[in-house]
């Protein structure tokens, strides 16, 4: 599977105006590996040239490593010597004759540590962006990937589930989390959750990317609960808002609102219609209520290996939906220092349709 993958990296750069790529640890490394690095002060970074086997420079007590490749590779270790690693860079860049070639990089992956040391074994080199060439690679999810996000989502809805009996007025939105992250991980998540869980209450609500806080789940509250778990390296990443206690009318209104939103979303869903149109269609249904303007970020985003991935549901994205794509649906509304509503789910589309891999019940529930 790996090396399919491999060779569908290659023959897309044959085809673009790169020579190379560059990875270091991260998403597409594991993915077209299968073998997991992690970030840290000494760099690895996997150079990629068509029609040549690959060459890693990495640690040496990172070399064990290698045997686990499911393709040839050629390794260049270094010492603890920070002093020798601009060698084994240049090592690197001389077996592959890549120096004064486009090689192509990650920016929101590769740091400026692993770069100044690609760039000094390639000083006559560019390094223009390949986040087109390499994301296209996992937009489609394969049967493996789906099973595994399947899971995910089950691991998610079922610690969900576990934690709802101990929610009580007076506890800390903090207090929640950590509840939270025991019970994903008594569920099987993976060690290294997708992201960490927002759960916010009353005017925290209000902000989409709150962190948990010290204050206290109070009667009235709306509580937002965005969390996600990690299976084999694919993630979930879901919301429910529940009734903290007895909420007022607005407060019900609004959530029906997003929950009516959050269905529009799901339901537009399939192969050949642009991503706009998921926006546009939870967006309107929250626009006509009245609220379109407590609604404040795009509609949803791609899943897979990473929580924020391609495609993205904007109401500007003309991208074409295909078949094995993964998404969220998360429309919300923020009422700025009174309470919040999001519902969200995670999509697949199929050649059906739009299949929701999450069923956790939307409508508002009472806890505390």
């Amino acid at each position: 599977m790996t090396l399919a993958r491999l060779n569908a990296l290659t023959a897309s750069l044959l085809n673009s105006k790169l020579d190379a790529v560059i990875l270091n640890p991260g998403p597409t490394l594991t993915y077209l590996t299968g073998v997991q690095f992690h970030l840290m002060e000494r760099p690895v970074v996997l150079f990629i040239v068509p029609g040549k086997d690959p060459v890693l420079v990495l640690p040496e007590l990172e070399l064990p490593k290698v045997d686990l490749f499911p393709y040839k590779v050629q390794a260049i270790a270094y010492g603890e010597n920070p002093s020798e690693w601009d060698d084994a860079f240049r090592k690197a860049a001389q077996a592959l004759g890549v120096d004064g070639k486009r090689i192509g990089v990650e920016p929101r992956q590769l740091r400026l540590h692993e770069f100044n040391y690609a760039k000094s074994a390639a000083p006559e080199s560019e390094f223009p962006d390949a986040s087109q060439v390499l994301s296209c690679l996992r937009l489609k999810k394969d049967k493996a990937e789906v099973d595994a996000m399947r899971r995910a989502v089950k691991i998610a809805q079922d610690a969900l589930e576990a934690v709802i009996p101990l929610i009580k007025i007076g506890m800390t939105e903090r207090e929640l989390a950590g509840e939270l992250m025991i019970q994903l991980f008594k569920h099987g998540s993976d060690a290294e959750l997708p992201f960490s869980p927002i759960v916010s209450g009353g005017p925290n609500a209000a902000n989409p990317h709150a962190s948990p806080s010290e204050r206290k789940l109070q009667v009235g509250d709306l509580l937002v609960v965005d969390w996600g778990a990690a299976y084999g390296g694919y993630i979930s990443d879901l919301t429910r808002t529940f009734a903290v206690g007895e909420v007022d009318a607005e407060c019900q209104k609004i959530h029906k609102i997003v929950q009516e939103a959050n269905a529009a979303g799901r339901a537009v869903g399939k192969a050949g219609i642009p991503c706009a149109a998921v926006d546009i269609a939870a967006r309107t249904v929250i626009e006509k209520s009245g609220y379109g303007k407590y609604f404040n970020h795009r509609t949803g985003h791609g899943i897979g290996m990473e929580a924020h991935e391609d495609p993205y549901m904007r109401g500007d994205n003309l991208q074409l939906l295909e078949v094995g794509m993964a998404y969220t649906v998360e429309p919300g509304i923020y009422l700025t220092e009174r309470n919040g509503v999001r519902v969200e789910d995670n999509m697949l589309i199929t050649e059906s349709g739009a299949e929701s891999l999450s069923d956790m019940p939307r409508e508002i529930r009472v806890v505390g």
